[in-house]
């Protein structure tokens, strides 16, 4: 078993004030506490860009859980304040702080059959109550229906950082950065959850000394069926060699 221990961090932070863009931006200590993968905040966060047909303007905006999860109040705020039209291509990206659960998982789907010209790309920083058979049989699902679903990474989080939160002026770098290691597990489990494989990773949290424990467990069939330079990747896992 492998432990991380959450950190307390605190900078200055915040876009230039003639950014037309500020007001929908987050501050930085919300991307902290939403986006940085070792916590497990109960609620979630969505920052998204939307682009439509050859534009190359790119509308951003943020959100956050209210009565419903952050991917419903997207579809509703779409679909009332949008004016669909099906000739012109539609092109969103999420960056989600949670990866969606299987409702949302189902609901995400309804709304793109009903707009087939909506292409969607999402990205997560964790994966929800991953353990669970049908969160995971809902991001399947998703994946089967055509959206792509990563986990975010050192260029994600520096996008975001640039394009979603008030940072200030020369300050565009994205500090804290986040242990890679955290982004590698979850990029393995989440193979695991598209190859639909048992999972491998086991978060768990310690309230008392305020602990973020994983374990990592990997059966024959997680060998035997991921490449192996995913399991590689993690730095943490080394392959049987066969001498010839």
């Amino acid at each position: 078993m492998w432990v991380l221990s959450d950190t307390i961090i605190s900078w200055s932070t915040g876009p230039s004030g003639g950014d037309a863009t500020s007001r929908r931006r987050i501050e930085p200590w919300e991307f902290e506490v939403f986006f940085d993968p070792r916590q497990l905040r109960k609620e979630a966060c969505l920052l998204y860009e939307i682009q439509w047909g050859t534009s190359r303007k790119i509308w951003r905006n943020s959100g956050k859980n209210t009565a419903n999860h952050v991917e419903i109040n997207f579809i509703e705020k779409f679909t009332l304040e949008r004016q669909y039209c099906p000739s012109i291509p539609c092109s969103v990206t999420w960056f989600l702080s949670w990866s969606p659960c299987w409702e949302c998982s189902k609901a995400i789907r309804a709304f793109l059959s009903q707009h087939p010209s909506v292409t969607l790309v999402i990205y997560v920083a964790r994966l929800f109550w991953h353990m669970g058979p049908q969160n995971r049989q809902g991001l399947r699902d998703l994946i089967n229906s055509g959206v792509t679903i990563q986990i975010m990474s050192v260029p994600e989080y520096d996008h975001c950082w640039r394009n979603f939160v008030n940072y200030p002026p020369g300050k565009e770098d994205h500090w804290p950065g986040y242990p890679v290691l955290w982004m590698k597990l979850y990029a393995l489990e989440l193979h695991c959850i598209i190859l639909s494989l048992p999972p491998c990773l086991k978060i768990s949290r310690r309230s008392q000394n305020q602990l973020t424990l994983f374990r990592l467990t990997l059966q024959n069939c997680h060998y035997q069926t991921i490449s192996p330079h995913v399991l590689l990747a993690t730095g943490l896992i080394q392959l049987p060699v066969t001498w010839r």
